[in-house]
């Protein structure tokens, strides 16, 4: 059985890629155990004393200079509990709201939090039994945090709201029952713990991450089919080019492309020839626009694994002095930024690659058969594949409006800039379903033309994975079932099949 210890050392991408593909039971290590202890001991020494802590002994937001008595701290956190599981909507898909569940985990085994011990482990437990809230998508600005998806997270702690258990949506205290666990009382500082952070927002951030990283490699690889097919030239892909530029994702998109089209027939066929001396920006800036996206990632990607390993509670416990600090950790801002710009780039990926649809399917660009079918008329072709294309794209442009340049006043002006990072991190994931389905529909465009360019080959490495799409999707005869095309195309791409298939050509790309 595969297992993930949660330790003191950071979490990486590759890990959150294991925790969502093998659902490892997760274990809290020895060290994370005893920081966990430290830090509670302060918080009891809290509502033993006479001072007053925002959270501890006082309400929350508006009402923070309200002190609260020592007998009514736990009741505090159960209707806070309560009170912000506000959200609305469709539920989460359960695989964002388990991600969401660990990296709650992993916040609080820092140490900074003084939660009790008993409380992480439930949540522990709920992954290991494959419990999972029902959490409802809306309702987070990404200011105090995620409060209103982690108060619906924190309810099933509670045995209050709903569950899936099993394949069925069922009451949380039946959920619990059936699985074998108990519900839990909050005591002082534990509901604001579980409800103060950003963890909504790294799991949906963190899930197009993933999604990202797989279509960045496949879009060097079906743009190079693309390029090939359509006759393209080499020579703006000379590394000597882009090294003067110096941007690393540039140079290495370009060489990712000569490394797919080394010893290609089809490009030695018009290597001296003048037929073009240029081509379309679409397919002679594939490093520019690629590698732009590819630094991009890796920005975004720097500011996710910062997050996910940092300390997003608020107040924070300092066991080494006994210190509760009140900040200001929660605040989305930071992820908020590159949520957008994870959705940005993604939006530029499938953007110029609808741009290589088209060139391929219009007779006076490509100098190949109208919509890639040899018998138009009777048959459309691709026609209406490019118009799916065009339509994902367009969509890309509305939803690639940042989110995190508004801000809407919260809790009677104590909350007055908000991020809404949950929103940028959750249409960043819809911008990079919607790229996946663009690179698909360029999948089965490009595997077409390279068909139509016979007696000519392909490139070693192109030909492998024109072979993965003719094992799953036949040559385009004549018209048929479409959308079947591209969802078969479109899980070569997301499962990573395009890209292994590829690499046994040409070895690792960038």
């Amino acid at each position: 059985m595969h297992k993930l210890i949660i330790t003191e050392e950071d979490l990486t991408l590759e890990d959150i890629r294991f925790f969502l593909q093998e659902k490892p039971q997760v274990e809290l290590s020895e060290r994370v155990i005893g920081q966990i202890n430290a830090s509670r001991k302060i918080i009891e020494k809290v509502v033993d004393s006479e001072k007053t802590v925002y959270g501890v002994n006082t309400g929350f937001g508006k009402f923070a200079d309200v002190r609260i008595k020592k007998e009514e701290t736990a009741e505090l956190q159960r209707r806070l509990v309560l009170s912000h599981a506000a959200g609305v909507g469709e539920p989460m898909p359960q695989e964002i709201v388990r991600l969401m569940m660990l990296l709650k985990v992993k916040n609080l085994s820092h140490g900074f939090s003084g939660i009790r011990l008993e409380t992480v482990q439930l949540l522990t437990n709920l992954l290991n039994k494959d419990v999972v809230p029902v959490v409802p998508q809306k309702g987070s600005v990404g200011a105090s945090g995620d409060l209103a998806p982690l108060a619906h997270m924190a309810l099933l702690l509670l045995g209050e709201g709903e569950a899936f258990f099993d394949g069925q949506r069922i009451p949380a205290a039946q959920a619990l029952q059936s699985a074998g666990l108990k519900p839990l009382e909050l005591r002082a500082k534990e509901g604001l713990a579980v409800l103060n952070g950003t963890q909504a927002i790294q799991a949906y951030g963190l899930k197009a991450l993933l999604r990202a990283q797989t279509l960045i490699k496949s879009a060097d690889i079906i743009g190079a089919m693309s390029l090939e097919a359509l006759l393209g030239t080499l020579t703006a892909f000379d590394p000597r080019i882009h090294e003067i530029r110096r941007h690393p994702g540039q140079m290495e998109s370009a060489a990712n492309v000569l490394k797919i089209l080394q010893d290609s027939p089809i490009v030695e066929s018009h290597r001296f020839s003048d037929h073009k001396v240029q081509d379309a920006y679409s397919l002679r800036c594939i490093p520019q626009v690629h590698g732009a996206v590819r630094d991009g990632f890796k920005y975004v990607k720097t500011v996710f694994e910062r997050e996910m390993n940092g300390v997003t509670d608020n107040p924070l416990v300092f066991p080494d002095n006994g210190d509760v600090l009140s900040g200001g950790n929660f605040h989305g801002e930071p992820v908020a930024f590159a949520a957008d710009h994870l959705g940005v780039i993604l939006a530029e990926l499938a953007n110029i690659a609808e741009r290589r649809i088209e060139h391929m399917l219009d007779p006076t660009v490509s100098e190949m058969a109208g919509f890639l079918t040899e018998e138009g008329g009777l048959n459309s072709g691709f026609m209406i594949a490019q118009v799916t294309a065009a339509a994902l794209v367009s969509e890309n442009k509305v939803l690639a409006h940042p989110s995190s340049v508004d801000s809407i006043p919260t809790s009677a002006n104590k909350e007055d800039h908000v991020s809404m990072g949950t929103f940028a991190a959750r249409k960043a994931l819809e911008i990079a379903e919607n790229a996946c389905n663009v690179l698909a529909v360029e999948l089965i465009c490009a595997a077409q033309a390279l068909d139509l360019r016979a007696p000519l080959q392909p490139a070693p490495a192109t030909d492998l994975a024109l072979g993965l799409v003719r094992g799953r999707i036949a040559h385009w005869k004549e018209d048929r079932l479409m959308h079947l095309a591209i969802d078969r195309a479109r899980e070569l791409i997301s499962s990573g099949a395009l890209i292994e298939s590829v690499e046994k050509s040409t070895g690792t790309l960038t």
